[in-house]
């Protein structure tokens, strides 16, 4: 009888890891339709190319070392455990409450997490990067800089030791995700005529609103696997209940990141920002990432209050810093990253801000500096701009060699 329970916990829980899994990869299609939506429609093909390529690079660089850097998992020299040897591995030790599932669904929810904090890079650097500059770092990335952080952490190392928590990623995924674009768009530079000699901001529309609420949506509904899936386990009262509460925090927080992003908006402009609002949403998911087991549904609304508030006013200080990010990814992951991480000892007494801080600097300071040395090397090496005359015409023409619209363009 005990073995047959331990079956069907060990089926549950590897199915619910699959499910979870899912909802995340769906996270890259909502990343594709909020970038292509946020450039202008001249970009629009080679975004998309970006985004579809980046998961199949991230997905094969996890898979040949970026996992057993992370885990030790040696999945291509080693091959893997079959689920017989963990359920006998589970029977021999007594079920004592953790997570037992197969080792491919732990690989497959792993894999997509990379691919997550890859495409924050893509919007940040779109409509001037040369589509194999950024594919090229792509591989560095997701091959060893997210893994090589994400073992200090997750893979059981000394950022774990010493207390640092982050319980699905607002530092771990999304705030590298942000410092390794920062890093890319320094090098980089803005857009032609985004900022004028005398300081003035000029405001470059993206070509497609529904597709952009569309994109919001889409990583909304893959939260919930992002962060539900983060509990490990559903096959025991505890832990579906806790579930449950994690999606619960997790909608609470983003729709009160929009709500907080959306009035700051009319305060400042006047007017009900749509971009704004999309961010504010997304905010209030990168901020209760790091802690949605711990908060209740008020604390989490009003953290995602503070998210979308934070947002803006980070948006508007990178323009006035003339730092261009065409779809706002280094405030919503990077910014409001760290403020997750920050906010996590008001709900968690485990944590600590000093443990905290010194997490959250330790990933940014890593990842940050070695994506620079990379990005140094690649516009060394390939150039990582593409030509004023091809910035010009539109990256798809010159990177793709099609239009996303081509009826516009007759």
């Amino acid at each position: 009888m005990e073995n047959q329970i331990l079956e069907l916990q060990f089926a549950l829980d590897t199915f619910y890891f699959l499910v979870a899994g899912a909802l995340v990869m769906w996270m890259a299609a909502g990343f594709s339709m909020l970038e292509a939506g946020l450039v202008r429609s001249k970009n629009t093909t080679e975004i998309l190319v970006k985004n579809v390529s980046l998961f199949a690079v991230a997905c094969t660089m996890y898979l040949l070392v970026g996992y057993q850097f992370m885990y030790g998992g040696g999945w291509m020299l080693g091959g893997m455990l079959e689920g017989g040897d963990y359920l006998a591995d589970s029977i021999a030790e007594g079920f004592d409450g953790d997570a037992v599932y197969s080792s491919g669904a732990d690989f497959f929810f792993q894999v997509v997490f990379v691919a997550t904090a890859m495409s924050i890079v893509s919007g940040a650097v779109a409509e001037r990067m040369k589509l194999w500059a950024f594919l090229a770092f792509a591989v560095v990335m997701t091959g060893f800089i997210y893994p090589i952080q994400g073992a200090w952490s997750w893979g059981g190392g000394f950022l774990d030791e010493m207390g640092f928590s982050d319980f699905a990623g607002s530092g771990i995924v999304h705030m590298a995700g942000a410092a390794a674009a920062l890093a890319g768009v320094l090098l980089l530079g803005a857009r032609r005529g985004k900022y004028t000699s005398d300081g003035r901001v000029n405001a470059i529309p993206g070509a497609n609103m529904p597709l952009a609420t569309l994109g919001t949506f889409i990583l909304w509904m893959g939260w919930f696997g992002f962060n539900g899936g983060s509990v490990l386990k559903v096959s025991d009262i505890d832990s579906a209940h806790s579930v449950a509460m994690v999606f619960v925090n997790t909608n609470a927080a983003a729709a009160g990141g929009l709500i907080g992003a959306l009035i700051l908006a009319k305060i400042l402009f006047k007017k009900a920002d749509l971009t704004m609002a999309l961010n504010g949403a997304l905010a209030g998911l990168v901020a209760i990432t790091a802690g949605p087991d711990t908060t209740t549904p008020l604390q989490a609304t009003l953290f995602g209050v503070l998210a979308g508030v934070v947002v803006v006013l980070s948006i508007l200080g990178l323009d006035k810093l003339r730092i261009d990010d065409p779809v706002g990814a280094i405030s919503v992951h990077g910014v409001v990253g760290f403020l997750g991480l920050m906010l996590v000892p008001l709900t968690n007494s485990d944590a600590t801000i000093a443990n905290q801080l010194i997490g959250a600097g330790v990933i940014f300071g890593f990842v940050f500096s070695t994506s620079l040395v990379v990005w140094f090397v690649l516009k060394k090496v390939m150039g990582i701009r593409v030509s004023e005359q091809e910035e010009y015409e539109g990256v798809d023409q010159a990177e793709c060699g099609m239009q996303a619209y081509p009826e516009f363009t007759k």
